[in-house]
């Protein structure tokens, strides 16, 4: 006779393994309903954030295809690549066999997405514009992948990170910034990307964050007249490129007269993945820097 004991020890793993085996459906962040007839096993990654999602959801060793510039955790380096933003091979796509694709919502062209989406394979669509999404994106993909503990763990800690940075820096004083992320032409970013709140969870405001496009382009004339506090922009890959030195003939800029010309990790804040906030947290406390800079 099976002691109490052991019964209930088998009882709960054929408990665990019919969980497994049912279908899991979740709703996506194009608000459509994705469903898996039982847990994902051979992942493909359409974007080098969703890669860095399914890392964080545990699922990095199913991840058996991704795009380009998926260099995040040093794993991903290792995974076959699909093709890039502008060209999928549908046919290496096909010969991976998935049972779950991630597409980035605006980041593929609705082409490519057209074309994913008749393969006939679940598809999840990633779009985290808020901070606080990026959580949300990490569990949905833990419970499509049958990894739900470790996704709900990985977004409890991001969650835990963020909180810690909207307490600390949700009452400073407001710091006006212009965010460059190129400079021939001059191209920023609106409040419908990751970025933006990064900078609005620091106690910043973004002066084109209004603007209706995500990546709009902008007047050199816009941006002396929006005479921000703060500039900011990546790091300069191209020599060619004047990067922040653009706006040194301009001494009679807020920015340039504070010496608040900020050079800030582009990979971190606009990746919608589970490293932005650790990018908020350096931006948060660059901005303070440039309130430490004002006159007394």
């Amino acid at each position: 006779m099976r002691s109490p004991t052991r019964y209930v020890a088998v009882l709960l793993a054929s408990l665990t393994l019919a969980a497994q085996a049912a279908p899991v459906t979740v709703v996506d962040d194009a608000g459509r309903r994705v469903t898996v007839a039982q847990p994902a096993r051979r992942v493909i990654s359409m974007a080098p954030h969703t890669t860095e999602l399914l890392f964080a959801a545990g699922g990095g060793a199913r991840v058996v295809g991704a795009m380009n510039y998926s260099d995040y955790p040093e794993a991903a380096k290792t995974i076959p690549l699909v093709g890039s933003n502008s060209q999928i091979d549908m046919e290496r796509v096909l010969a991976l066999k998935p049972d779950l694709i991630v597409v980035w919502h605006t980041g593929n062209t609705a082409r490519q997405i057209a074309q994913i989406e008749s393969l006939g394979v679940p598809v999840f669509h990633s779009e985290p514009r808020r901070l606080a999404q990026v959580a949300g994106n990490i569990e949905r993909l833990g419970q499509l992948l049958g990894t739900a503990p470790a996704a709900r763990a990985a977004a409890g800690a991001y969650r835990a990170k963020l909180s810690g940075l909207e307490a600390r820096y949700g009452g400073r004083s407001p710091v006006t910034v212009f965010y460059q992320i190129w400079d021939q032409p001059l191209y920023t970013l609106n409040d419908a990307q990751i970025a933006s709140d990064a900078i609005r969870v620091c106690g910043g405001r973004n002066v084109f964050g209004g603007l209706k496009v995500v990546a709009p382009e902008v007047s050199l004339e816009a941006v002396l007249a929006a005479d921000p506090e703060a500039i900011m922009a990546g790091k300069r890959y191209d020599p060619a490129n004047p990067g922040l030195k653009l706006w040194e003939p301009y001494k009679s800029m807020t920015a340039m007269k504070r010496g608040n010309l900020l050079t800030v990790d582009g990979e971190l804040l606009t990746r919608p993945g589970p490293r932005t906030v650790d990018g908020a947290a350096l931006l948060c406390e660059a901005l303070d820097r440039v309130r430490q800079r004002r006159p007394k």
